[in-house]
């Protein structure tokens, strides 16, 4: 019981993957301008940890210690791609949103060094909830700074969320205050880096 405890509080606070280990900073910049894409592109990532995890730990015995990266490279690759399709399916507005990002997490080292760091060496069922702690731990960065940068950019908070909800989710839009013209500052790139300095100095108070 220690040891599961212990995975899921060093995935979501202590060895968070974006606050401590600054792991995957491209998605967490790029794709934080709103509170809803930050949440599509977290649960997605925390999909693909969690089964890229459970498939390596249990091919584990027969992976050959020689040739194990190309093969969790191809592991990682074949859940993106199974994820991207349900993604295009069920939530379109979504995956046009997020673009690129969606293929870029086969390339997210956090992604490779979870199963290089942990899947590799523990049980399926372990390592399946290190790579949920681990990308629940991610999403919750996302969603804080996707949050901060839509509320000063624009606003509002959960716009778009329709697109990653369903029609329902019309209704979770808050608009916080009005404003005509948008802080663009918050919406572009220094506004990502300028929130992620300001949640790092949060972290380490």
């Amino acid at each position: 019981m220690s040891e599961i405890k212990d995975i899921v509080v060093q995935g979501l606070w202590k060895n968070n993957s974006a606050l401590v280990q600054l792991l995957g900073l491209c998605p967490l910049l790029a794709v934080t301008s709103t509170a809803t894409n930050a949440l599509g592109l977290g649960l997605a990532t925390t999909l693909v940890l969690t089964l890229t995890n459970l498939t390596v730990s249990a091919l584990r015995r027969w992976t050959p210690a020689e040739i194990r990266i190309p093969i969790y490279v191809m592991i990682i690759a074949s859940v993106v791609s199974a994820v991207q399709m349900l993604i295009n399916a069920y939530a379109f507005g979504l995956y046009q949103s997020l673009g690129i990002f969606i293929p870029l997490i086969v390339t997210n080292c956090i992604v490779v060094g979870r199963a290089e760091a942990f899947a590799a060496k523990k049980g399926p069922w372990l390592s399946a909830l290190d790579g949920f702690s681990i990308g629940m731990g991610a999403t919750g960065a996302m969603f804080v700074l996707g949050s901060l940068r839509e509320i000063l950019g624009n606003g509002t908070l959960f716009d778009g969320a329709d697109s990653l909800l369903g029609g329902w989710a019309k209704v979770l839009r808050v608009e916080i205050f009005h404003t005509d013209s948008p802080f663009l500052l918050a919406m572009l790139p220094p506004g990502a880096f300028i929130g992620l300095g300001l949640m790092l100095a949060v972290k380490y108070l």
